[in-house]
């Protein structure tokens, strides 16, 4: 009964911290570029009663007996399928359709964002909406245009070349550059929409839209959140019920008991 008990509060503490995975993907449904996540969970170590036996002399083997004792975290993982895209008609709103980050410098630290409202400061260098300078497909020169007033008719190409016109001359400002990783999905949130590399993401590699399996920069466009409603909604349920269940397990071992103390009465 005190086995229950135990496994019924671990179930209930991993579908409370499924309950804060789902709240905060419904949080994030309106956010541009973010990655949905998904927990996973595990069944924990069991308590063997007796182990298993081959059997012999015309007797068939046994199987183990033991009890499981709960479960536990598998993985909270982030799903890094492509969004929606939703048409802003904005020529500095850029979105990856396919594989590849945005590689910005934020002070000194280079982080990687899918989320491309674009615009340029006062100096003329390419940021995004919180500063952070986007950088071009070396991964370390961030893209200026000095006298940004004086230009007219900028435009992004798909494969991140960007091009302006000056007094009727035209110019390039540089190619947007993005990164690839061998596992997107080790890749660490840091807040404000950025990620940041770990050992399981691997080392970025840079390039250029379009090459080396990058995918094409679509102009005039931002990518929405990859978060299906109806699927974290039925998952809510889900999760709710679990916790449910799990609570009248230690109500009942709790009644049971409650009927071994008053068999001293």
């Amino acid at each position: 009964m005190l086995r229950s008990m135990y496994s019924g509060i671990s179930g209930m503490k991993n579908f409370q911290t499924k309950l804060d995975v789902i709240g905060n993907n419904i949080a994030n449904v309106n956010t541009f570029g973010f990655k949905k996540g998904r927990i996973t969970f595990q069944d924990m170590v069991s308590q063997t009663i007796s182990g298993a036996s081959a059997g012999g002399n015309n007797r068939g083997g046994v199987n183990p007996k033991q009890v499981g004792l709960g479960s536990q975290l598998s993985a909270i993982e982030t799903v890094d399928t492509t969004g929606s895209m939703q048409t802003t008609n904005r020529v500095l709103d850029v979105a990856i359709q396919g594989d590849g980050y945005f590689i910005v410098r934020d002070g000194n630290e280079t982080k990687y964002t899918r989320v491309g409202n674009l615009g340029f400061d006062h100096t003329g260098t390419l940021v995004t909406s919180t500063g952070a300078q986007v950088l071009q497909n070396d991964g370390q020169t961030p893209i200026n245009i000095p006298n940004i007033n004086q230009v007219s008719n900028i435009s992004i190409a798909e494969d991140g070349t960007i091009t302006f016109s000056r007094n009727g001359t035209p110019g390039t400002a540089g190619i947007i550059g993005v990164a690839r990783f061998a596992n997107n999905g080790g890749l660490e949130k840091s807040g404000e929409n950025y990620y940041i590399p770990t050992a399981a993401s691997g080392p970025p590699a840079y390039g250029q839209p379009l090459q080396n399996g990058a995918g094409k920069l679509v102009s005039g466009s931002l990518e929405m959140s990859n978060v299906d409603l109806s699927e974290e909604f039925t998952e809510m349920i889900v999760a709710q019920r679990g916790f449910q269940a799990n609570s009248r397990i230690i109500t009942t071992s709790d009644e049971i008991l409650q009927e071994l103390v008053n068999l001293k009465r």
